[in-house]
């Protein structure tokens, strides 16, 4: 059963349409990636699942169930726009962020120490806030955000702000939470972090969803038959063996050794590729590209706004 099941969402901002029938499942205990361009309907669609605010449109079910105010307590949620009290003590701050979510003083004092010594964050208990870089102020953040042990975790840009060492901490952490049952929504730019720890992916542009699935299945779903082949032998013969069942995209030589990538030819196997290859050059090894999430982002979003396709993006 998916954890979070969104059913036909509309919302609309004066005569500005956010979210235009959005239908889409976020699967339980796993990362699930929300992904699009600046201004896409990615925010309020999280902001309607976390109850911000309503849709005009549509519903959001719960483990089934419609939601309501309750299923709030079982969500973790950082949003992108991160905000502290600068005045406040570090300890104090998270304490007090840690009993908004239910918890009593002694239990959230007991997990916060742990988490603290554990993040290697035990010195900061009673700095101010004002003095934390914006990397440890982000860790705090994370850490209130996950204390609760929330069964639905929304992270918004997660990653902004932390340097590799830390952006490397929290990631292993997504991870072990996903391990542990916890779902994982994450909303994110960077198309890497997506190929390495999303299982499925929804993309949405223009106020609609244009992608929905596996992240695998999408990358094998918008492969070209192109593959890369190494080889040993003479460019020209290597060429010639191709022409009838694939087409040379581009090559580069060092003396007798080459890199080609190839398209098969319609109708044409790689079997077929090989057996006309191998009579001319010796083939050293051959793998097949599949595309990455940064090619498919561009691909699906240029088909609807071609000008602004990388904003905010990275590879």
């Amino acid at each position: 059963m998916p954890m979070i099941e969104v059913q036909g969402i509309v919302k609309r901002f004066g005569n500005h349409t956010a979210l235009d029938g959005v239908n889409m499942t976020v699967p339980e205990a796993q990362v699930f990636g929300l992904l699009g361009p600046n201004g896409a309907g990615k925010t309020t669609l999280i902001r309607i699942i976390t109850r911000i605010t309503g849709p005009d449109e549509g519903r959001v079910l719960m483990n089934g169930k419609p939601m309501t105010d309750a299923d709030v307590a079982h969500m973790g949620y950082l949003p992108e726009e991160r905000g502290l009290y600068k005045k406040m003590k570090v300890g104090e701050q998270a304490l007090y962020l840690a009993q908004l979510k239910g918890l009593s003083k002694a239990e959230a004092t007991k997990r916060l120490k742990s988490h603290f010594e554990r993040w290697e964050m035990g010195d900061w208990w009673n700095k101010k806030v004002e003095e934390l870089s914006k990397g440890m102020a982000q860790k705090v953040q994370f850490i209130t955000t996950i204390l609760h042990e929330p069964k639905l975790l929304i992270l918004d840009e997660p990653f902004s702000g932390f340097d590799p060492i830390n952006a490397e901490l929290v990631r292993t952490e997504i991870l072990n939470l996903r391990d542990q049952g916890v779902t994982v929504m994450l909303s994110t730019h960077s198309m890497p972090s997506v190929e390495e720890m999303c299982d499925n992916i929804g993309l949405i542009d223009h106020a609609r969803l244009m992608l929905h699935g596996n992240v695998r299945e999408i990358r094998r779903r918008y492969a070209e038959n192109i593959f890369r082949l190494e080889y040993t032998g003479n460019r020209v013969a290597m060429a010639n063996a191709l022409s009838f069942t694939g087409e040379l995209i581009d090559s580069k030589e060092d003396g007798d050794h080459g890199t080609a990538r190839i398209r098969l030819g319609k109708g044409s196997t790689l079997n077929d590729v090989l057996r006309q290859l191998l009579p001319a050059v010796q083939v050293r090894s051959v793998h097949e590209e599949i595309p990455r999430m940064h090619d498919i982002f561009i691909r699906v979003v240029s088909e609807t706004e071609p000008a602004h396709v990388t904003a905010g993006m990275t590879e």
